[in-house]
Order: C-alpha cells, then structure tokens, then sequence
C-alpha cells in the first residue's frame, strides 16, 4: 500500500526525503500499519469502515488540513455518499465564527487545578443535531462529538466523556480504537503537515507565525459556556446511567502544576486484567514489563493498533544512530504536553528531559511559564525546537517553512528537523490517549 502520510504530504518515494525518512524505518513502517490497524482491518465489528473514515475526515477538517480531509471525505463517499456531506455540514457548524486567519487556535479547554485557571481557553463544542444523528445514528453521532472533544479540547476530557460513549452504545474495547483512532491522526496530520513544510521551506521568507496561549473569541464567549453546561449536564446524567463501568476517583490526589516526576495515572474505564491478556494481547506489549501498567492494558483492548504505536513510538525517541539528539527529542515531547495540557507527560517527558541534558533549571522553567512566543531559553537550538513543537502542536497547526528556516538556522539538518516534527506529532497522539481514557494522580513520597 502507498505511504500515507508521505501521499498527504505530497512526497514521492525515493525522494531525499523519503529517504530521510527511511531512517526511521520502524517508525515509518509502523505508522502506515496503524494507519491500516486503524482505518482499514480486516475485521470492523461494529466499528464500521464507514464510521472510520467519518472520524477521519472530520478530525482532518477540524485540523484544518484540506488534503487530508479530501482524502478522508473520498474514501467514506465510497462508503456512503449522505454521510460524507452531513460532516461537510458539521464541519461548517463546528469552524462557524473561527477565522483562520486570526492567531485564535486550540488547544482549547479548563484544566481542574484553580492553580492553573489563567490558561483556561474556552472553545467551540459541538453537539450533533437530530437531523445529522437521522443519518449517522446515535452511536457515530456520539462518537463524532467525542472527536471534537479530542481534537480541540483535549484537556477538558473527563470521565463524563466516556460514561456518553458507553450510553450511545461504545463498549470498552471500541472506545479504545476510538480514542487510538482520533489520537493517531492528531499524529499523521501533523506530521504530513511537517513534512510538507520542509518540501517547501526554500521558498520561505516570512516570520514564524505567532505561538501566544491561543485567546478565546471575544463574541462566543456565552454560547460556547451555554453549550459546555448542556454537555455537562448530559455527562453527568449518563455516568449514572453507566454506574461502575466509569470510575471517577472523588478522592483522587490530582496534581495542581506541571512537575518533573513524581505523577501515576488511572484509568476511567476497565484495562484488561493482567491475568487475561492473550498471547496476542502481551506480544503488542512489545515489552513484559508493560503488562504492570494499567494504560498498556486498556490499549491492549486493540492489540494491532497497540503494536504499531508502541513500535512508532520506539523506532521515534530511542533509536539514536544518528539525528537529533535524545535531550531535543524529549523536550519536543514536553512542550507538546505541556501545551496540550498533560500534566502526566509533562512530568514524564520533562524529567527525561533534564536527566539528558542536565538542565534542570531550564526545563523546569518551560514547565512554569508554559509555551510562549518567542522562547527565551537562550539556547538557539532548543529555542527553535520549542517554536517549532509549539506551532505544530497549536490546532489547527501554525507550522510552515519559516520555522524549518529557523530549525535550519539553529544548525539543524532535515534528518534532525524530521526528528523533531516526529517527537512532536507523536505527542499529539500519546496526549490525547492519557488525557482521553484516565488522569493523573501524585504519588506518595517513597
């Protein structure tokens, strides 16, 4: 099958870049496989092929990314041609009032710490009309305004989210492919989108666009607060319905700021149980060691998809023959967490951070103040992968050639650039799985 993201990004094979892009070969090589885990198994269950590519192109469209979403919209036309002009509509409801040609961008969302409030940015929600819900059903209807949710606010996800999937239908193990589904294509967008860039980066003159903590409109204020209450108030009343197959924690020991180390993660619905992974189950593992984890185990649900992304993820931070360096590669995973709001990779991927680099001081730092434009950490090739991460993790996604320029200018070659734009999409995709399907929690003090 033709490399998809390679085709969105409008690169043929044997080009440099491709070629470039064969160093990675694991990561490559598995990126396509989760895109066919995904999109096209042989075997859907209810999770049809159609749905698939619904999610798909209306995640494209919310991304803002025309290729993808003509390539998407193509294949569910395929499929069922109604369906594909009622996401045309939604898509025009869900962008209705956002010019994209202004510098408000997602993520968007609330976090629960009050120590956190003056980055809380409200945003669009969506919820899918009767007429639309006529062609769909209630089961994709639901699943599309869980992949709004995702897509532009994914540090507003909370246990409601998945109570309102399990009552339009979802069961745990399709609310796993969902959750892998929506958060894989935040990854292959972007990182098409990166890779489009460097086609282009010659002929770049301009400045980066600005990466400011997107602002809420001034003019949707009300209606975007009217109908996150509605939403609300229908979470609430489907986690009763769904009674302890959604666990919310009420005593929880949430985190208040972003922090190196020291945070756990629950999951809000059911992992398998170690003692029930199948042979096929532990091999997606990849490592024995993973079946201790509750948030292995719930991506077990999906064994295929599990295995392409684990080997992605791999083959992306930890193979260091060449390229940029594992310090540059962990702080791209930071600043992707840290704008998107998780807190847990945050923590994870910062304390890497300084133990590769020794710069405790200035990681902790970027935790502290958050994603602003232009960084000033003073070092010119972390200043430049800080801009470069932030722009392709804003939604929809502010890269372009200049950042390749500065990339470029800070001493980067493109086998490194590819390794940041890499690092930097993959958390696009590991953020919207944690923060989708659990929380984070402070550990006890050992």
């Amino acid at each position: 099958m033709t490399d998809i993201i390679n085709t969105l990004a409008g690169i043929a094979a044997q080009d440099p870049l491709d070629e470039l892009r064969d160093h990675r070969a694991q990561a490559k090589e598995n990126a396509q496989l989760s895109f066919e885990a995904l999109l096209e198994p042989e075997e859907t269950g209810e999770f049809t092929h159609r749905d698939r590519y619904a999610v798909a192109a209306f995640t494209a469209g919310l991304l803002g990314a025309p290729v993808a979403e003509e390539f998407y919209r193509d294949l569910l036309r395929d499929e069922d041609e109604v369906a594909s002009w009622v996401i045309a509509e939604l898509l025009d409801e869900s962008l209705l009032g956002l010019d994209s040609s202004s510098d408000v961008r997602g993520p968007y969302g609330t976090f629960e710490s009050p120590a956190l409030a003056a980055e809380n940015v409200p945003g669009p929600w969506l919820s899918v009309g009767e007429k639309s819900i006529e062609v769909l059903g209630p089961q994709l209807a639901a699943g599309l305004e869980f992949t709004h949710q995702l897509v532009l606010h994914p540090r507003d996800s909370r246990p409601e989210h998945m109570a309102l999937l399990l009552d339009a239908g979802w069961d745990e193990d399709r609310i796993v492919t969902l959750a892998q589904l929506v958060s894989f294509l935040n990854f292959q967008i972007r990182i098409s989108t990166g890779l489009t860039a460097l086609v282009h980066a010659p002929a770049a003159a301009e400045t980066p666009a600005s990466e400011d903590a997107p602002e809420s409109p001034d003019d949707d204020g009300g209606a975007t607060s009217a109908r996150e209450s509605a939403a609300s108030s229908k979470g609430s009343q489907a986690l009763a319905r769904v009674g302890e197959r959604v666990s919310s924690y009420p005593e929880l020991k949430r985190p208040e700021h972003f922090q190196q180390s020291g945070l756990g993660w629950v999951p809000w619905i059911a992992p398998v149980a170690e003692a029930d992974l199948t042979d096929v189950q532990r091999e997606a593992l990849i490592e024995a060691g993973r079946a201790k984890n509750p948030y292995f185990r719930l991506l077990a649900r999906d064994p295929a998809a599990l295995r392409a992304r684990t080997l992605t993820d791999l083959d992306i931070f930890f193979n260091t023959t060449d390229g940029l360096g594992r310090a540059e590669r962990e702080l791209a995973a930071t600043v992707a967490s840290r704008l998107n709001g998780c807190l847990f990779c945050a923590s994870i991927h910062s304390d890497r951070a300084t133990e590769e680099s020794g710069r405790r001081n200035l990681v902790q730092t970027l935790l502290d103040t958050g994603i602003a434009a232009p960084s000033s950490l003073g070092d010119p090739v972390w200043d430049a992968v800080i801009d470069a991460s932030a722009a392709l993790t804003l939604t929809p996604q502010a890269f372009g050639p200049a950042h390749v320029n500065a990339l470029r200018e800070a001493g980067l070659a493109d086998g490194d650039i590819i390794d940041v734009l890499g690092c930097a999409a993959f958390f696009n995709w590991a953020n919207r799985l944690m923060l989708s399907l659990g929380e984070p929690e402070v550990l006890a003090p050992h």
